[in-house]
């Protein structure tokens, strides 16, 4: 590796303990809500992609076009996930970790809210469409910066042994978001009726994310910096251009990241957001059912989440996720046969095991890809290899699934294509190291 473990000497006084263990449960109760309200904000368009805006923003395409363009715009978001990764993780590594993660939520909380303001197709046309997909791209941005500053805040501030843990409420936040969005539509769809709903009532949870914001930068405003930088920037080894150094010197680690993300970006898009396309055009059931039950998937996964990171810090993170990666070789097979049933039971079991089962590898994800890099690179390294799998993997799956079901007519297609992206990584986890314990080292 390029990066020989160098210890960071921390004084062991009482009151430094103390100290430090506020400072470490201040930081992961932010890392949690903060990430929590990203990955509101982030998800509830794809719900929304996937219920509301074919319907609001392409009334005069196909059915299957207008659903293809909307999963079009979720994708968008996507593509701004690297360059988010890119010119915050550069910040991140040179200004410090705190204060780019306040950033970030700022600017996602105030593209949401914009989301929650354009005006429908029939308003101003596809201008629309237009201002959809700019707010949707600060989504991307945003987001991609974020997730190596709500780790890294978490994790070097914990101690290394329980890093897996610390950094596994980091990730909660996308579950528990998910049941944040979900629960915001599915009870906008109760209080509302079927036109308010497509009239006003899905805004609402879009401009009330000012609310979440509020209450997130009270929470983060009281976090200090974390040891790793304040170390870097005392002894004068902060690196002047992150980005390039990472790229130059890790490029290895970061490629493989990348193909590590494709699997459970696949089945994490497809779980949550395809399946709710697919339950109610394909299966009928009804919007408010479906929402239901990925609500209720989304928080038994908040919960796998945390239980799976917890067991990386004993079990090792590479063996847990590469334990994650054959269990999802085989499962989308079984879980489309169960979905295609048409049983209340049985769709409600497919989806709501599904996100825990995938948890294997997403809840050890953070520590293992962070203790993959040096600490002077790890903002800008973790977030690049992190994020880059969103244009290969997680932005297309909802978009080749629908494709893969048009051209083949079966579900099996998609479970084929779900299964090929968990061969990849296996194989890539299979040929990283396993650095566990080390995120308090140079």
């Amino acid at each position: 590796m390029n990066h020989p473990p160098a210890p960071i000497e921390n004084p062991l006084t009482p009151s430094h303990v103390t100290q430090q263990r506020r400072h470490r449960n201040r930081a992961i109760a932010a890392s949690a809500l903060s990430t929590s309200i990203e990955w509101y904000d982030f998800l509830l368009y794809g719900v929304a992609a996937a219920t509301v805006f074919p319907r609001l923003f392409f009334p005069e395409s196909d059915p299957f076009i207008a659903t293809l363009l909307s999963f079009s715009t979720f994708f968008v978001g996507f593509v701004g996930r690297p360059i988010g990764a890119a010119i915050f993780g550069h910040f991140g590594d040179r200004l410090g970790r705190r204060k780019l993660f306040l950033v970030t939520v700022m600017m996602m909380g105030l593209s949401t809210m914009g989301i929650g303001l354009v005006p429908s197709y029939q308003t101003i046309g596809v201008w629309g469409a237009v201002l959809l997909t700019v707010g949707r791209v600060l989504h991307g941005i945003s987001l991609g910066g974020a997730w190596s500053g709500s780790v890294l805040i978490a994790g070097e501030w914990s101690d290394p042994k329980r890093c897996g843990f610390a950094t596994s409420f980091a990730q909660a936040g996308g579950p528990f978001g998910m049941v944040l969005a979900n629960g915001a539509l599915g009870f906008m769809t109760l209080v509302t009726s079927e036109q308010q709903f497509f009239d006003w009532g899905w805004r609402v949870p879009f401009v009330s994310t000012i609310v979440l914001l509020l209450i997130s930068l009270y929470i983060q405003l009281g976090i200090a910096e974390t040891p790793v930088f304040e170390h870097h920037k005392a002894t004068g080894t902060i690196v002047p251009a992150p980005v390039s150094a990472v790229v130059r010197k890790n490029w290895r680690q970061i490629g493989l990241t990348t193909f590590l993300r494709t699997g459970q970006q696949v089945q994490f898009y497809i779980f949550t957001t395809y399946v709710i396309s697919y339950a109610t055009t394909r299966l009928g059931f009804t919007r408010g059912t479906v929402l239901n039950f990925v609500m209720i998937e989304a928080l038994i996964s908040a919960m796998t989440v945390v239980l799976f990171g917890r067991l990386s810090d004993t079990f090792g993170r590479r063996r847990l996720i590469a334990f994650g990666c054959i269990l999802m070789i085989g499962f989308p097979f079984l879980y489309f046969a169960m979905l295609d049933t048409k049983s209340w039971v049985l769709v409600f079991l497919a989806i709501a095991i599904a996100l825990p089962l995938q948890d294997l590898q997403y809840g050890p994800q953070a520590a293992f890809i962070s203790e993959t890099f040096p600490g002077s690179l790890r903002y800008s390294g973790s977030g690049l290899g992190y994020q880059l799998a969103s244009i290969t993997a997680g932005g297309p799956a909802p978009i080749l699934a629908a494709i893969l079901l048009r051209q083949f007519g079966t579900s099996m297609a998609i479970a084929v294509y779900m299964s090929a992206c968990s061969v990849i990584s296996l194989v890539s986890v299979l040929m990283l190291r396993d650095h566990s314990g080390t995120l308090d080292h140079e």
